[in-house]
């Protein structure tokens, strides 16, 4: 079978940029609290590594394995959920670290799931926000770039867990069926 072909939709330099105003902004509003980011597996892994190395104040990091696309689907299902590897959240402030914000659902259920860990706050940043697909009540207090609806990959999206590594954003151009 011959894989969809990428088509760059935003170039790795404007999401370098990105990614330190908004490590900017989070390190000033951060500056005198105990920080604790999590990252969502595996999407979200580039955007974390390369946040956290902006970031212009001591945190902690942990990792919550959340998925609500599993193999070659394009639309979001039941979400799967593993907390086992978290740090202690007891009274520290939470940055959730997401790769997109479709539909809300998964960010939605995380909030919740990390409420119970009694954290300070909770708050959320994402680095894709498909706006116009957005059905629960939630919104990224911080976000890089609002996309239209289209089936994005790179930078740690996938599609069937391939192009992954890409450096861009990158839309498939080719069906996916």
């Amino acid at each position: 079978m011959k894989s969809p072909v990428p088509s760059i939709m935003i170039p790795a330099a404007e999401i370098q940029q990105r990614v330190q105003e908004l490590a900017e902004l989070v390190s000033q509003e951060y500056a005198d609290r105990n920080l604790t980011l999590l990252g969502v597996m595996t999407g979200s892994l580039m955007f974390l590594a390369d946040f956290m190395r902006h970031l212009n104040v001591p945190h902690q990091v942990g990792i919550i394995q959340a998925s609500s696309y599993v193999g070659q689907v394009t639309t979001p299902g039941n979400l799967k959920v593993n907390l086992d590897f978290l740090p202690c959240l007891a009274g520290r402030h939470v940055l959730l670290i997401d790769d997109i914000l479709d539909t809300g659902q998964t960010l939605a259920q995380l909030q919740e799931k990390v409420k119970v860990l009694q954290p300070a706050s909770i708050q959320t940043a994402t680095l894709l926000w498909k706006k116009s697909r957005t059905t629960h009540a939630v919104e990224p207090d911080y976000f890089g770039f609002e996309i239209e609806d289209r089936f994005v990959v790179g930078y740690g999206l996938d599609y069937n867990d391939d192009y992954r590594h890409l450096p861009d954003i990158c839309e498939l151009t080719e069906s996916l069926s």
